[in-house]
């Protein structure tokens, strides 16, 4: 009975969807979260998420050890809100050693009560890009964009006392710096070496609640991890450019099945799952329709390959509008937000080798002859029952047909047939047993 209430416990643990924590949440803990992607919508919901628990539960602080490249304006947007909103001190600390807190980075950290750094980090390069479906936005629009990110992280970096003017230079300028000029320049509060030593530091900090200045303590803290439940690791999964771009693939090959050979079911099944899938994921990146239109043109060609005599020339198109397509399918400069160049060459030969290999089986199962119904009488041999002079009985395939024919033919004889007439009599003629025998051509 132990076993299965156990069984039953965990089982509703893991279809709630909540956060998996790894510990008991008090007031002498420290919400402890990992982020080490890019900033996404699934992101961006998780740490507001967190953020709000934490202060729900009255804990000490939540400290969000980060590591990104960047992200979406609105989902960084909804983390600050959080951070500026929380009643509890919010701790972010950029590490581990090597890690970087770039573009919406640099806001979320500015935005923090602590900033801290692990050494052999960096910080910086918050210019604004364009992310839309291949449409670059005009000067004057960029203009007002790169001037609403510099009052916004001014106006960040002011309410805690950081350096404004570097702020607007990371967003006009993109400049980037290092944990320690960091430091020196009073971007950050503090460099630790680990979570450890960052407790250890901020023991005794200062930072400001509802005009109230208020100081940290961290003695005999201990530190509560919390991770992304299943749900949200599979959504944030979905907002990688490489996974979204195999999904839709995935899907595509799918349908294409699913056409080429109908009833077979579980192809398109597949393929429409993961089509809707790949939706989601294009969502939050920077797709260029256009891109979309080439790959859907690709399918198109492969699919008339199957119906128009061409030679492999419409194969040999839709490879190149594959490749084409896959190359413009995400339109941003941005190294994090663009799919491997050795992913599409990949996908791209694995796609075409299956179309190709799919189409050629199409192109041989219409070229067989029938071999089932009435038509796939025609050629077939069977036994003269009785004598035909005009109409008798032949028996072919284990049945007995009505049969005509212009020629007498002899009870016991060897007939093929010739063709099936109205009312499923058959039109058949005498051949001797060596034509018999030999084997029909494919």
């Amino acid at each position: 009975m132990h076993r299965i209430a156990l069984f039953i416990i965990l089982n509703l643990l893991l279809f709630t969807g909540s956060p998996i924590r790894l510990g008991n949440a008090t007031e002498t803990t420290i919400r402890h979260l990992h982020i080490a992607s890019s900033i996404n919508p699934v992101t961006a919901s998780f740490i507001a998420e967190q953020i709000g628990a934490a202060n729900q539960n009255a804990e000490l602080a939540i400290l969000i050890q980060l590591d990104t490249p960047g992200g979406l304006d609105t989902a960084m947007r909804d983390i600050i809100q959080a951070e500026l909103n929380s009643a509890i001190p919010v701790i972010i600390y950029v590490a581990p050693q090597g890690a970087r807190a770039a573009s919406a980075g640099v806001l979320i950290t500015l935005a923090a009560d602590f900033a801290v750094m692990a050494p052999g980090t960096n910080i910086g390069a918050a210019h604004p890009v364009a992310i839309g479906a291949g449409n670059q936005p005009d000067s004057t629009m960029m203009e007002k964009v790169e001037n609403d990110a510099a009052a916004y992280v001014r106006s960040l970096a002011q309410k805690r006392g950081r350096n404004q003017d570097w702020a607007e230079q990371a967003v006009r300028e993109s400049v980037s710096i290092s944990a320690q000029e960091a430091l020196d320049l009073s971007v950050i509060d503090l460099i630790a070496d680990d979570t450890e030593d960052l407790l250890r530091q901020l023991d005794g900090y200062k930072y400001i609640r509802d005009g109230q200045t208020r100081i940290f303590s961290s003695t005999d803290m201990t530190l509560e991890p919390v991770e992304m439940n299943w749900r949200q690791k599979i959504l944030n999964a979905l907002s990688n450019p490489n996974i979204a771009y195999l999904l839709m693939m995935l899907g595509i090959v799918g349908i294409f099945f699913e056409i080429s050979q109908p009833g077979v079911v579980f192809p398109g099944a597949i393929g429409a799952i993961a089509i809707l899938l790949a939706l989601f994921a294009f969502s939050s990146l920077p797709v260029n329709y256009v891109g979309v239109l080439l790959i859907i043109l690709a399918v198109v060609l492969f699919i008339l390959e199957v119906k128009v005599i061409s030679y492999g020339m419409l194969s040999v198109g839709g490879i190149i509008a594959m490749a084409f397509g896959s190359l413009m399918l995400i339109d941003s400069s941005e190294p994090y937000l663009q799919i491997s160049r050795a992913v599409i060459a990949a996908t791209v030969t694995v796609s075409a080798g299956f179309f190709l290999i799919a189409t050629g089986m199409v192109i041989r199962t219409q070229r067989r002859p029938i071999t089932s119904g009435t038509e796939g009488m025609v050629g077939e041999t069977g036994e003269a029952i009785d004598a035909i002079n005009g109409k008798g009985m032949v028996f072919v395939h284990g049945e007995y047909w009505q049969a005509c024919s212009d020629q007498p033919i002899v009870a016991g004889a060897t007939i093929e047939i010739i063709r099936v007439m109205a009312g499923l009599k058959l039109e058949v003629k005498e051949i001797n047993l060596a034509e018999a025998i030999e084997p029909k051509e494919d």
